[in-house]
């Protein structure tokens, strides 16, 4: 006959030496029950804990397996049950044991009452038991309370400033590194939104930021699992703005595809969306969503259009065509939602097409004219480029992109018409539009140049760049670091400054394996082909991929 026996409580001693029951006990298991019971009290009885929330804390990536059964071998022995992951309902001693390592981790709301958290054999407060995790301090309810799911309580608020806190910082490039001394980063501030989240909404929110998160990173594989997570969440529970979420999940799929370069898959997942009524629905009346969509078909057009130049000029024609309308519509979507960070984006965008659509041979097309007559691209580039940057300083000064300024630097350099492998001497010889041409170019924009952000010479401007990414004022993923890199090499040995352009191109080198095969083998090509020789020689570049992308970017 089973036995009805209350289990006994866990006394857990939070100071050092950790102790369960007086008996010593390893710090990186007791961190993970802790942190659990703790996503348990505040999230309304369903708070998980993520593999992200240990890295950092109580282990790297390397040793996360081994912690994890560490843990559990613990908590078997101090007759615990502990559940992973997503479907919360499952009783533990039914889970797939080989998944385990992959987490989330919860407890069940029977365990979680057995728990008694102390210091110094007192009840420890709520402070002491964030300092002990290491989250930073909050008011908040005695230890082991739960908030009823559907009460409204000041921890919303706490909840809905921490997220906006983490959207803050990617719009100002800290996505991972906290500025030395000011605010925490992106990723920091969502997972301690994590641990405010009191919804079943608010958590998917959380998760769908850090799939975002991850995605500007560079970093696609942990994207998508995140994305994975997301999907298990909406379809786990009746979720509160189930359509935007499911929107979004759809959206950042699609750029996870399009950054690894699979085109074809990210535009068959964007027209998926266009054809399914209620995502389609959202897709019409949320102007955010509305942006992101628009703004990335019309990526993956401008691509396929310069793919295609070469070989199907009509084919290429009507994709450029879509590819400069669908940018259209997503800047009227970024006005129309009051987001200026969007459409600073789009802004730029827009005119580095015009500009890749010139360069080959599609320059004529109707969207590039004005009045009937044939536009000046650079001009118009230039111009759009330059009300992009206008935007970026009328925000909070802080979320300028990166972009802008690798894009004002090709097209610069673009001016020029060099010799395939050229010596140094034809390569001093070439003449790059220099910023004073550039901003005549902008015209009435031209104030967004600022000599701040703009020093008088292009290998200052790629320096300086390069100097807040290695400061960590900046976080600038793989793609746009290894852009900066190059810019700046080819700038420095323009100007007779070989040793720092060896020195950028080293640093490229290091990059290059981040980078998707077509990347690199853009970077392999500008590096044999547009640097001059004695350079290439010196600096031995890496060996070109054997398929090699056109040069059109």
């Amino acid at each position: 006959m089973p036995s009805t026996a209350t289990p006994a409580l866990l006394s857990i001693e939070l100071t050092s030496p950790q102790s369960v029951n007086g008996r010593r006990a390893a710090f990186q298991s007791l961190w993970l029950l802790v942190r659990m019971q703790h996503a348990h009290a505040h999230g309304g009885g369903s708070g998980v804990v993520r593999l992200a929330d240990l890295r950092g804390e109580v282990s790297d990536a390397s040793t996360l397996r081994m912690v994890v059964s560490r843990a559990f071998r613990d908590f078997k022995a101090w007759g615990l049950e502990v559940g992973w992951g997503e479907d919360l309902q499952r009783e533990p001693r039914f889970l797939n044991a080989e998944r385990r390592s992959q987490g989330p981790f919860w407890l069940p709301a029977a365990e979680a009452k057995r728990l008694r958290l102390l210091v110094d054999n007192r009840p420890a407060t709520a402070a002491e038991v964030a300092s002990f995790l290491g989250l930073r301090s909050r008011k908040a309810q005695p230890v082991g309370t739960v908030t009823p799911p559907d009460a409204v309580h000041l921890q919303d608020a706490a909840f809905w400033k921490q997220l906006v806190a983490s959207q803050q910082a990617a719009r100002q490039g800290r996505l991972m590194s906290p500025v030395a001394g000011g605010s925490g980063s992106a990723l920091e501030s969502i997972r301690l939104a994590g641990t405010l989240a009191a919804s079943d909404f608010q958590r998917a929110l959380v998760t769908l930021n850090e799939a975002m998160l991850w995605r500007r990173l560079g970093d696609n594989e942990q994207a998508r699992r995140r994305l994975q997570a997301l999907k298990k969440q909406r379809l786990a529970h009746h979720v509160a703005g189930n359509d935007y979420l499911g929107a979004m999940e759809c959206i950042v799929s699609a750029w996870c595809a399009y950054t690894a370069r699979d085109l074809p898959l990210a535009q068959s997942l964007l027209g998926g969306m266009a054809e399914d009524p209620a995502r389609a629905l959202v897709l019409r009346h949320h102007p955010d969503v509305r942006f992101e969509w628009c703004n990335l078909w019309a990526l993956a057009c401008r691509s396929r259009a310069l793919a295609l130049a070469a070989d199907d000029r009509p084919a290429a024609a009507a994709l450029a065509e879509e590819s400069l309308q669908r940018f259209g519509e997503a800047l009227a979507a970024a006005f129309e939602s009051h987001s200026f960070d969007a459409a600073q984006h789009v802004a730029a965008n827009m005119g580095m097409a015009a500009w890749l659509f010139d360069r080959v041979g599609l320059g004529d097309l109707p969207a590039l004219a004005h009045d009937g007559h044939r536009a000046d691209t650079t001009r118009r580039a230039v111009q759009w480029i330059a009300f992009s940057e206008w935007l970026c300083g009328h925000t909070d000064g802080q979320g300028r992109s990166a972009w802008n300024a690798i894009y004002l630097l090709r097209i610069a350099r673009g001016h020029c018409k060099p010799e395939t492998q050229p010596t140094l001497a034809q390569f001093r010889a070439q003449k790059p539009l220099d910023p004073a041409a550039v901003s005549k170019l902008a015209g009435p924009l031209a104030d967004a140049f600022d000599a701040a952000n703009w020093p008088a010479r292009w290998v200052d401007v790629a320096q300086a760049r390069l100097v807040d990414h290695q400061a960590g004022r900046r976080r600038y993923p793989g793609l746009q670091q290894g852009s900066l890199l190059f810019e700046h090499a080819w700038y420095a040995a323009h100007a007779g400054d070989l040793k720092a352009a060896e020195h950028s191109l080293g640093l490229l080198r290091e990059v290059l394996p981040q980078l998707v095969p077509s990347d690199r083998a853009y970077f392999t090509e500008s590096w044999n082909d547009a640097l001059p020789a004695e350079l290439v020689l010196e600096a031995k570049p890496p060996r070109r991929p054997s398929a090699p992308r056109k040069k059109a970017r």
